[in-house]
């Protein structure tokens, strides 16, 4: 089964980070047929050697979109998306290393489950080095629960997602949704009954540092939160009390100070 692998890449990227990422998709047990990496904007000289590098030594793998201004993730991804040239798609965060059975196991999913339009994982979150894994976000197996979840929740790790383009596209592909690019993504396709399924164990570790969990903070991701529970209600996905609760917790929590925001994610949400 050949496959793509999508990923964005912009200029405040770390290089040692990047390359940690593309060698772990090359040094996966059922390698990609094709790895599309869109250059969202200017890059530093730095990124730019580490993507040369990998080009010159794997020149019939590489597919490189490269955009002259920075878009956003849901811009670029579209993008990229509709550049690929394989039906399966595994999407990869340019600062997260995949495990080295990731690939075969989704594809696996793929081949016994045909009607799955989405395959994601548990993610292992860690700081510093993949030998210090803090915590493990899980997400549901089954679609029924994975729609249950969505009503509160992401109910995928998007960088460890692999999924059908022919679906997505469907779905009408990526939008530009500040901070929420995937989730809509997910809610959207859920809601005109395509099937996601996510394995029960970590196939890929996910970087977290301070900054991460600062970033998930602030007024602009409450007001991000309330318009994404908006679309939910228009969307039907949820229902006016189901509305009432998400609005009345989660902003709440995007205000608090970090080290608050920080303990509920590691201790109450994983």
């Amino acid at each position: 089964m050949k496959f793509s692998v999508l990923l964005s890449v912009y200029i405040k990227e770390k290089p040692q980070y990047l390359n940690k990422a593309i060698d772990s998709i090359l040094n996966q047990t059922v390698k990609p047929s094709e790895i599309v990496i869109v250059k969202d904007g200017p890059l530093t000289d730095e990124l730019e050697q580490m993507i040369s590098k990998f080009i010159k030594n794997y020149p019939d793998v590489f597919e490189i979109i490269d955009l002259e201004v920075n878009k956003g993730l849901g811009k670029a991804l579209k993008i990229g998306l509709n550049k690929c040239k394989y039906n399966l798609i595994a999407r990869m965060d340019t600062d997260d290393i995949s495990k080295p059975q990731r690939f075969e196991k989704q594809l696996s999913i793929f081949k016994k489950k045909p009607k799955i339009d989405i395959v994601g994982s548990w993610v292992d979150e860690f700081e510093k080095d993949i030998s210090n894994v803090i915590s493990t976000r899980k997400v549901p197996q089954y679609n029924e629960e994975i729609k249950k979840f969505a009503k509160t929740r992401n109910p995928f790790n998007h960088p460890s997602v692999m999924f059908k383009k022919e679906s997505v596209l469907e779905a009408r592909n990526y939008k530009d949704f500040y901070l929420n690019e995937d989730y809509y993504l997910w809610l959207r396709m859920l809601n005109m009954d395509f099937e996601g399924y996510n394995i029960q164990e970590s196939l890929l570790y996910f970087r977290v540092n301070k900054d991460t969990f600062k970033r998930r903070g602030g007024i602009k991701y409450a007001l991000q939160d309330v318009k994404l529970q908006n679309k939910l209600l228009e969307m039907d996905f949820i229902n006016k009390f189901e509305y009432l609760k998400n609005i009345l917790t989660k902003p709440v929590v995007r205000v608090l100070p970090n080290f608050l925001r920080e303990y509920i994610y590691k201790s109450l949400l994983r």
